[in-house]
């Protein structure tokens, strides 16, 4: 009896406790004044309205905002308040990995790779970028560490394995090396965690599954060559159409998607009417490609910076390739706002960190199709918004990429104005004053 009195009164001594503690967990939040808000719409500034932060989220948007008690005050002085920014193409893991490593007989551990992930994490996060979506590559302990606090980084949305068939753009391996059916030895970028050959809708079908279970926000797939390997050819279409509907079926099953690397209409046109929701690239499409991609609410997630950062190590016949589909960027665009599709924000830029590190020249490298206002767009609301496709794969439940009540508080201070002139954004240790991250500040010169 007096064991179950003194349970009791445990139990009744936490109910009564419990509003309490939860009050005093309350964040009293931060408050934001005197800035010039870009909502991630635009095109126009919005001016003299105060932000006020709390529990990572934006609490409170308005006028003359009364700070609550023991809040932290930021006046901006001016400055414009920008939703952090998202790179919906990025590889967090392949930054620091040279050619030789990548696609010679030696490739690091992944505990290596994981470490470079995360020393990459912590550079992206402060040029601006509070979101990425990693499309291949070991980013999950990178994603894992930052989630919690044990390193600074941007939110992950990770792929992990791309999915590639034998000989296809995830395929490094040597011309001679016969696939793992035949007696073949693991592919180099397998070894290196980005790529997953899968041949035939059985392997598809698990190799989806192993990334799903892994923890993958959506699946990605090369459905053509690509400029960083050498035996797939740009206009060849890889994986065959069950393949892809296998893909698609088992991501649509776990409320996701698949997205996928592709630059040919052939390739688009297949990947389309298998059911893939974005293609990573896309430089080489024609008019019905662009017009069948508007019709079935087909994102865009093009580069421009990553053709004018490549290494030499690439080759003559990589080089080649890149220049080929970087002479489709002037059409691509055009023909994306002629009809209205939707397009998003992404760099892809990999090998090494010099190149890495000129992530932020992606904002005026797209000026010559687009203004300011549509490139901050592309970079924050757009791609919050395709971000959304993941639904409950989503790590990050809520709004991305929008400064509106709710949202999560992704937020950057910027000193100047990118609607003006964007260029500046290149400069980023200079002109992005503040850098906060689910209410959480990571860099302040104010």
């Amino acid at each position: 009896m007096t064991m179950r009195k003194n349970f009791l009164a445990t139990i009744l001594a936490l109910a009564v406790s419990a509003p309490v503690c939860a009050q005093e967990a309350t964040d009293p939040g931060t408050l934001i004044t005197g800035a010039r808000i870009f909502d991630g719409i635009g095109p126009d500034l919005i001016e003299g309205q105060d932000v006020l932060v709390q529990d990572g989220l934006i609490a409170e948007i308005g006028a003359g905002l009364d700070a609550p008690e023991g809040a932290t005050i930021i006046d901006a002085e001016g400055r414009v308040m920008s939703p952090g920014f998202i790179d919906m193409h990025y590889h967090l893991s392949l930054c620091s990995v040279p050619i030789s490593d990548q696609q010679g007989a030696y490739a690091p551990d992944l505990d290596y790779i994981g470490i470079l992930a995360s020393q990459e994490a912590e550079r992206v996060l402060m040029r601006g970028f509070t979101s990425v979506r990693d499309v291949g590559g070991a980013s999950w302990g990178a994603k894992l560490a930052a989630d919690r606090g044990q390193i600074a980084g941007p939110r992950v949305w990770p792929s992990l394995r791309t999915l590639s068939q034998f000989g296809g753009h995830g395929d490094a391996n040597p011309r001679y090396m016969n696939p793992r059916e035949f007696g073949g030895p693991q592919n180099n970028l397998e070894r290196l965690g980005y790529s997953r050959i899968a041949n035939g809708v059985d392997d598809v079908l698990t190799a989806t599954r192993e990334n799903l279970k892994r923890g993958a926000s959506q699946i990605k797939m090369h459905l053509a060559g690509g400029v960083g390997t050498e035996f797939d050819p740009i206009d060849g279409r890889q994986f065959v159409r069950d393949e892809i509907e296998a893909a698609v079926e088992v991501a649509e099953g776990f409320g996701t998607y698949v997205t996928a690397h592709v630059y040919t209409t052939d390739g688009i046109r297949q990947a389309i009417e298998a059911g893939v929701k974005c293609i990573e690239h896309g430089n080489l499409i024609d008019e019905e490609i662009a017009q069948m991609m508007a019709e079935n609410d087909v994102w865009l997630s093009p580069q421009v910076l990553v053709y004018r950062t490549f290494s030499p190590d690439l080759g003559p016949v990589r080089l080649a390739k890149g220049q080929m589909v970087e002479a489709g960027l002037d059409s691509m665009f055009r023909l994306a706002k002629e009809y209205g599709i939707k397009t998003v924000f992404g760099t892809d830029v990999v090998v090494n960190p010099e190149a890495c590190a000129e992530q932020n020249k992606e904002f005026a490298a797209r000026l010559d199709w687009f203004t300011p206002a549509e490139i901050l767009t592309q970079a924050t609301a757009n791609s919050g918004e395709l971000l959304q496709l993941s639904g409950d794969r989503s790590p990050y439940p809520g709004i991305v990429g929008r400064i509106i009540e709710g949202a999560h508080a992704d937020l950057l201070l910027i000193d100047g104005n990118p609607l003006e002139d964007i260029t500046i954004l290149e400069d980023h240790e200079t002109v992005i004053d503040l850098i906060m991250k689910g209410g959480t500040i990571y860099k302040s010169e104010l």
